[in-house]
């Protein structure tokens, strides 16, 4: 049988388990699997004649069927009782039947047998068998009153069960939340009631509280390794179904939202060695609103302090601060070291690339305040940063050009990496060292500057020292662009456009033999020439631009005008 597809809500099918595609087990709380219907009183004695593979159907109800028309009747999750009436005369028709009850959602048949139907047709059970239909022979002294009342009772009393079990893990967690716990807190209870190991994850799948339960095997299965998280470490949020039992590569999981009023906080995963039921789900979900509690909890918290402290550096990077002491004190009591040379590094969301609004827009914006301030601390306990919209500073230990580059692209793979960011496109400019705090202001500057000119020059996502700016920090000084533009088509010529292919090829090769120094031997290699074949393109080159191996002015206005043709 096809798996079928994956759907929203409690209810989910599939019967086929591999590393793609886990097997999703049906949910329901106040449901009753038919393998356990079959063993109630009121039933020793029958016989299951057909559908045997899908005795995990669940059972929410009993009907009886003692009319021919009764489709209209049949609601999913629900035993189909006859004593075989409305098939005396024609019982052929039950072959038919079981299709409509099989497309109408029902769990099982049970058929009272020898009264008005002496056998089941060998048609109809083939039927049963490929469609997964449970058809139950019922013996003739069976009553179908008792049937009722068993289920039923049964039903309801896992209801309460599962509903008083929730409400005790939801008043333990309330309890604990309110006198300071927080998500690891709520993720150890949640593995201690139900799994073996709990993961609290952001909107977007990244990983912000997990605790294995410590009753575990000694070499439990781990669940990072499973399909479900990418290879980064984010759990697939956008593939990965809530409030269904999945089991996959020998372990079963199951997620559920947290939700902040009309915000998405996260999810709540468990993992477990054994399947996860309905009142498994109910406890799941108690443990999610008691997540979300913390989660809103430390939000408060959060904002006011992240406020506090971007208000402060905003202050100092606008040097309306002037007294050292003041700064330096006031920077030691928030746990920054500000008292070192010191580069400003500024890393801003590109606006292009970005098209979330309202709430899901604040949220994006403290995940990546939240993924630049574990980046930065992993790199410098003392290192400042702070977060506000869509812009993040950070004041790190000033070094070298090309160390300083390499730790904040370090930075950069976290955030977009395992460090939950929100997968958002960002771009990030670095300053030169600033010796003291009143040299943060210029440094600021620089690493605002860098951005703009960086995300011009190579587009999104673009890393920027300011040291490597070199001449594009002139040239974006010149407002008139038109005159930029100008310029480089007088200097270039026609190869300051592509109106043919071979502009583009000939202003590479011009912008090699410039980078090399003119030295054609190191040229030829690097573009993969013979020598000679670019002796005759250096020759085509000066016939349309001039002397310029031996003019340097020349030279130097080519070098401008082929770093304006590049400018966005």
């Amino acid at each position: 049988m096809p798996n079928q597809p994956v759907r929203s809500g409690r209810t989910c099918y599939a019967h086929a388990v591999s590393r793609e595609e886990p097997a999703i087990t049906e949910l329901d709380p106040a449901a009753l699997p038919l393998s356990e219907v079959l063993t109630l009183p009121s039933l020793l004695g029958s016989r299951l004649v057909a559908g045997g593979t899908r005795l995990d159907r669940t059972v929410r109800r009993v009907n009886i069927m003692e009319v021919p028309d009764i489709l209209p009747w049949v609601r999913p999750h629900e035993l189909l009782l006859t004593t075989g009436y409305p098939l005396r005369d024609d019982p052929g028709r039950l072959t038919e039947l079981v299709s409509e009850f099989s497309a109408h959602g029902l769990s099982g048949l049970g058929i009272k047998m020898s009264r008005y139907l002496e056998e089941i047709p060998e048609e109809a059970i083939a039927r049963a068998d490929d469609l997964g239909l449970p058809i139950i022979a019922l013996p003739a002294d069976t009553g179908f009153d008792d049937i009722i009342n068993e289920v039923l009772a049964e039903v309801l009393g896992r209801s309460a069960d599962s509903l008083h079990r929730s409400e005790r893990v939801m008043r333990e967690l309330v309890d604990a939340v309110v006198t300071g716990g927080d998500l690891d807190d709520v993720c150890a209870r949640l593995a201690h009631e139900i799994g073996i190991h709990v993961v609290v994850t952001t909107m977007d799948g990244r990983v912000r509280a997990e605790v294995p339960d410590p009753r575990a095997v000694a070499d439990p299965p781990r669940p990072r390794e499973l399909p479900c998280f990418d290879p980064t470490g984010r759990f697939r949020v956008e593939s990965e179904p809530t409030g269904v039992d999945l089991a996959q590569d020998g372990m079963h999981r199951m997620s559920t939202r947290i939700l902040g009023g009309s915000r998405d906080l996260g999810r709540l995963v468990v993992f477990s060695e054994r399947g996860l039921g309905p009142a498994h789900l109910g406890v799941l979900e108690q443990s999610a609103a008691a997540a979300a509690l913390v989660i809103t909890k430390q939000q408060a918290i959060s904002a006011v302090e992240s406020k506090y402290r971007t208000d402060f550096i905003h202050e100092v990077m606008r040097g309306r601060i002037t007294s050292t002491d003041r700064i330096l004190s006031h920077a030691e009591s928030l746990g920054w070291d500000l008292d070192r040379p010191l580069s400003v590094v500024v890393a801003e969301v590109d606006a292009d690339a970005d098209a979330s609004e309202g709430d899901e827009k604040r949220t994006l914006q403290e995940l990546f305040a939240t993924a630049w301030t574990a980046a930065v601390k992993r790199l410098d306990e003392k290192a400042a940063v702070v977060g506000a919209g869509d812009e993040v500073i950070a004041l790190l230990p000033a070094a070298d050009t090309e160390r300083q580059s390499a730790a904040v692209e370090e930075c950069i793979r976290e955030v977009r990496g395992m460090g939950g960011g929100g997968r958002r496109a960002f771009s990030t400019g670095i300053s030169r060292p600033a010796a003291t705090v009143h040299d943060l202001p210029t440094a600021y500057v620089e690493a605002t500057r860098a951005v703009e000119i960086g995300r011009r020059i190579h587009g999104g996502s673009a890393l920027s020292h300011f040291d490597t700016l070199g001449v594009h920090r002139l040239l974006l000084q010149v407002a008139d662009t038109e005159e930029l533009r100008a310029f480089a088509e007088d200097t270039l010529g026609p190869l300051a456009g592509d109106a043919k292919t071979e502009y583009a090829d000939l202003r590479e090769t011009l912008q090699v033999l410039l980078d090399h120094n003119l030295n054609v031997a190191e040229t030829a290699r690097a573009l993969f020439f013979h020598y000679n074949s670019l002796r005759y393109r250096i020759t085509k080159l000066e016939r349309m631009l001039g002397p310029f191996t031996t003019d340097p002015h020349l030279r130097l206005a080519i070098t401008l005008a082929l770093q304006i043709v590049r400018l966005p």
